[in-house]
């Protein structure tokens, strides 16, 4: 009778509120209770230290949410698998996708098949630059959100996430929190004391009903006296049964495995036997395990420690070759360590006690082992054959992770290094690849041995291709060790410095200075040596020590494109130091070497935009900058390319910005966008295309637009840290947009949270970020301390040559700031601004630096130059300073038909704070305020007719003309002379 009751019980004892709060979790998942219609994610979490049930209650909730049709997306951390990336996000993942054609992956994952696939082990990684972390995880996000999406509902189980390699587990924890809004079911279990800190998020984060991780408590003196009677029968006395509760602390899996022996040995369960119970369960553990384990024989110990090297989802076949064995020995070991219930899985299905507290099989147990093996299976990519048909019939696995922890710690320390070894050339023969063979590797001893350098060196390489730059960086670090050979050093060194670029700048430059000290002779990895040390240097704001790098290796650089190669680089370093101390004689030097250059190549066109980048910074003559714009662009400038920065392609844009040509800029940024985004370099490069973008429509007039944008690279700008060069620009963009449109307040507050202000970058940033403090300052009526940092910023872009007002407007500040003060300095500074203005010849800028002229110039010369801003700015693309300019000349003139417009106008751009001051000086001389008009739309035909009549020089002679023709420059983002080719471009995407 009790081996009857025993058979049909499947009981989780003391576990109802964790699987009640399951039910309501998969209720509301699926629509089944009274909440609704279901599709209600939610994040549950289950800690607890090792043995109390976790995975049991897992596995349960894999079966609660089959039972309801879920499907099913399962993982567990290994132990000797951390080092592995994606070895989680590939066990979720892989079984979802597996069996289909590279056709159909391609359609499945669309442009993130060359991102994620290579993470995800379902393609080799593609040769060119590899995704930045960031890019690669929201890529991971979009793979899972559409599985979400198309196979609702989804629980996604990840069970032992303390062990989950980092690549996997800091993604999963930041994706946690989408869970809610999705019809996904996330439930994590993990060992608190072990958790990693890129994973607190399933810590802090509130789960079901705002709870936090629910904690699993040990067994009660009751339930381990029921579990014990289901097992030997209702005779067992109570203080047998204390005992056994006493001797395992209540830990559900030593009190299922006390159980089982206790069956087994026939022990009679009274208090006689009582005292027995504490060396059955010292035999569980550590010592007694071991003393257990080679009591099983030689042969059968080597396989044991062989399967605890190799970790989860075990190939007996491969587990025999570690461990030296033939066929027949590893089934005869395979089945003495599932007897003895330390392995499962293998030639046919057994129970892992640590899923469920049953004592007999049952298929439920069955299938939620079997799940656990197929996912780790397609993992390691070997996929699992049919169960029960062979020696062969599945993966091996461990009753309990605490079992493999305990015989892998035993192992001697020599005997298990050699093991891993002889992992490592296992799985290569095998065909899992170098990756799967560099994490025994690493546990290896150096031995100065060629194929180990060589493995972990291809190892290195296919993660870093596939976004896993940290595995990269430990598996170089390894092979630097082991060592390489004399002449491979320099080689290695260079590539550890590629991999440890983004995560340790410090330690990247000491490796790539370790690698030029190296005596070898191969100039091409000299120069990328060269140009990486350069690269980190900038990256890490020592411009001045990147130049010096390039220029000492130059005069030895005897090749001549090499050289040039070098040049350009140093030329684009000293280009965006604010504190180079000889700017302009690297002008003349880059003038002389550019204007003989007919960009036959890349690094050409390099060279020549940033010609073109220096004379826009300098102010010599529009024509001029954009000659050289387009010399640098016709041959083409990849914005991603995997051996270049993007800081060139990015300049050459810009200066067409300056120019008035936005709408040209414009065009560019969005290219060059798009193919960051396909290349997955979605991190500090995505926010420095959208903060940009959105300095292009500041500076067209779109405020509205530009600060949308704005914000979206200040939100990918803080992903990358606080005070890098990319959130300083985000920062300034945003600030400025704001101040355009009348939140001061705002703008400085955004100032402070994100410690805007000293000291400042030694990177130039546009808009220069010193400047734009002091116009906060400015703004705040702080203006004494503007003055300071406006002067400050004359002693810092004088020198160097930097004349453009058009960039940078610091005259123009400083002019307003002292005005009151000095009203002849203010004059001063603001008419050598309009002279410079001219120089350059930009309608916007000239037009800007006209109304502040008029600002601080006499009541008498004021109104002559605001006419003439106003004009110059009707002409161009600059709706903010045009409304601006023209709600000036309203006021001075007291023209109601001028305050119209510039209240129009500015409605337009989105300028609120002056739509209510032109308003307001509307209102004061009787007028009404006017409907806007949309000059952010495509072309009427009437605007296009009167354009192409522009175009053609037809002057225009009324002002109803002049007005439409204004709106027709804002539109296309251009000024007349720029027209006919912005014409062109319009009509051929109206074709489009």
């Amino acid at each position: 009778m009790t081996e009857r009751v025993f058979r049909r019980r499947r009981v989780m004892f003391e576990r109802e509120t964790e699987l009640a709060t399951v039910d309501e979790a998969l209720d509301q998942l699926t629509g089944d209770g009274d909440g609704g219609p279901g599709g209600g994610g939610a994040l549950l979490a289950f800690s607890g230290p090792a043995g109390l049930g976790k995975t049991t209650l897992l596995a349960e909730v894999r079966r609660r949410a089959q039972a309801r049709s879920c499907t099913l997306l399962s993982a567990r951390g290994g132990e000797q698998e951390q080092s592995q990336p994606f070895h989680v996000a590939r066990q979720l993942i892989q079984p979802q996708l597996a069996g289909r054609t590279e056709r159909e992956l391609r359609s499945t994952l669309g442009s993130w098949y060359a991102i994620v696939g290579p993470a995800l082990g379902l393609c080799a990684p593609e040769q060119g630059a590899p995704p930045d972390p960031q890019g690669l995880r929201d890529g991971l996000d979009w793979v899972l959100t559409h599985l979400t999406v198309q196979r609702a509902p989804v629980v996604l189980v990840l069970d032992d996430a303390h062990w989950a390699d980092p690549e996997s587990l800091s993604w999963l924890a930041a994706f946690a929190p989408r869970a809610e809004h999705l019809p996904l079911l996330l439930v994590v279990a993990y060992r608190p004391d072990e958790l990693p800190a890129h994973a607190e998020a399933f810590r802090t984060l509130p789960g079901r009903a705002g709870q936090r991780p629910l904690t699993l408590a040990p067994l009660t003196a009751a339930a381990v006296s029921t579990l014990i009677r289901d097992a030997v029968g209702e005779h067992a006395d109570d203080a047998f049964c204390r005992e056994a509760w006493a001797v395992t602390t209540g830990n559900p899996f030593e009190a299922v495995e006390l159980t089982a022996k206790v069956r087994d040995k026939g022990l009679d369960p009274t208090s006689a036997s009582a005292p027995q119970l504490r060396d059955l369960v010292a035999a569980q553990r550590g010592s007694g395990l071991v003393a257990r384990l080679h009591s099983l024989g030689p042969s059968t110990v080597r396989f044991a420690w062989a399967c605890a090297v190799l970790g989860t989802a075990i190939p007996q076949d491969l587990a025999a070759r570690v461990a030296g064995l033939g066929t027949e020995e590893a089934v005869d070991s395979t089945a003495r360590l599932r007897d003895a219930r330390i392995l499962a899985g293998g030639a046919a299905p057994v129970l892992s006690l640590s899923l469920s507290l049953s004592l007999v099989p049952d298929t439920d147990a069955h299938a939620d082992a079997d799940a656990h093996a197929d996912a780790d299976a397609h993992a390691y990519g070997h996929p699992r054959p049919d169960a029960g048909t062979g020696a062969h019939a599945g993966p091996l696995e461990f009753v309990h992770p605490l079992i493999a922890t305990a015989l892998y710690r035993s192992i001697p320390d020599a005997l298990r290094v050699a093991l891993h070894g002889q992992a490592a050339v296992a799985v290569v023969d095998a065909g899992l690849g170098p990756s799967a063979a560099a994490r025994h590797l690493l546990e290896t001893h150096p031995e100065s041995d060629p194929w180990v350098v060589r493995t972990l060196r291809e190892a290195a390489g296919e993660n870093l291709l596939a976004g896993a730059p940290e595995a990269a960086r430990r598996q170089l670090a390894r092979a630097l060790r082991e060592p390489p050979d004399f002449g491979e050093r320099a080689a290695v060194l260079y590539e550890l410095g590629c991999a440890s670029l983004l995560t340790e700048p410090a330690n990247t430059v000491n490796h790539l200075r370790a690698a030029l000290a190296e005596p070898f002779d191969d100039p091409a990895l000299r120069q990328g040596i060269v140009i990486r040390l350069a690269q980190v240097l900038a990256h890490s704001d020592r411009l001045a020590e990147a130049s010096e790098s390039l220029a000492r290796e130059i005069p030895y650089t005897q090749d001549v494109r090499a050289r040039l190669r070098l040049q350009s680089e140093q030329f684009m370093w000293d280009a965006f130091n604010a504190r180079e101390s000889d700017s302009p004689a690297r002008s003349r030097r880059l003038a002389r070497l550019a204007d003989r250059l007919i960009g036959r190549d890349l690094t050409e066109r390099y060279v020549i935009g940033l010609r073109a980048w220096d004379a826009c910074l300098r102010g010599e003559p529009v024509d001029t900058v954009l000659h050289h714009a387009r010399r640098a662009l016709d041959g083409g400038l990849s914005w991603a390319h995997e051996d270049r920065g993007f800081e060139v392609p990015v300049l050459a844009a810009m200066v067409h910005m300056y120019a008035d040509r936005p709408g040209r800029a414009e065009e560019l940024f969005e290219a060059g966008t798009a193919e960051f985004e396909r290349e997955g370099w979605r991190g500090a490069h995505l926010s420095f295309g959208y903060s940009l973008r959105a300095y292009i429509r500041y500076r067209r007039g779109r405020l509205a637009e530009a600060e949308e944008l704005a914000r979206a690279g200040l939100r990918l700008a803080e992903r990358v840290g606080r005070r890098t060069p990319v959130h300083w620009y985000a920062i300034a963009i945003l600030a400025t947009t704001l101040l355009a449109r009348g939140r001061v307040d705002e703008a400085w507050e955004l100032a402070r949270e994100h410690e805007f202000g000293e000291p400042f970058p030694s990177a130039v940033v546009f808009p220069d970020s010193q400047t734009v403090h002091a116009e906060l300052l400015l703004a705040r009526g702080r203006t004494k301390e503007a003055v300071g940092e406006l002067e400050a910023v004359d002693r810092r872009l004088t020198p160097r040559g930097i004349q453009n007002p058009s960039w940078c407007p610091w005259q123009l500040h400083l002019a307003r700031a002292v005005a009151d003060d000095d009203p002849e300095r203010a004059r001063a500074l603001a008419a050598d601004a309009v002279r410079r203005a001219r120089a350059f010849g930009a309608p916007s800028g000239i037009g800007q630096a006209l109304r502040v002229a008029a600002e601080v110039a006499a009541p008498g010369a004021r109104a002559a130059l605001l006419t003439e801003a106003v004009d110059l700015l009707s002409a161009s693309p600059a709706g903010y300073e045009l409304a601006r300019a023209l709600a000036a000349l309203g006021t001075e003139r007291r023209d109601t038909e001028l305050l119209a417009r510039a209240v129009a106008t500015a409605r337009e751009c989105g300028a609120d704070g002056l739509v209510a001051r032109a308003t307001e000086a509307l209102l004061r001389l009787g007028g009404a305020p006017p409907r806007g008009c949309d000059w952010q739309g495509a072309l009427t035909e009437e605007e296009r007719r009167l354009a192409e009549r522009a175009r053609d020089g037809d002057p225009m002679t009324t002002e109803p003309e002049r007005s439409l023709l204004s709106a027709v420059f804002r539109k296309l983002g251009t000024d007349l002379t720029g027209l006919a080719e912005a014409l062109n471009a319009s009509s051929a995407v109206s074709r489009a």
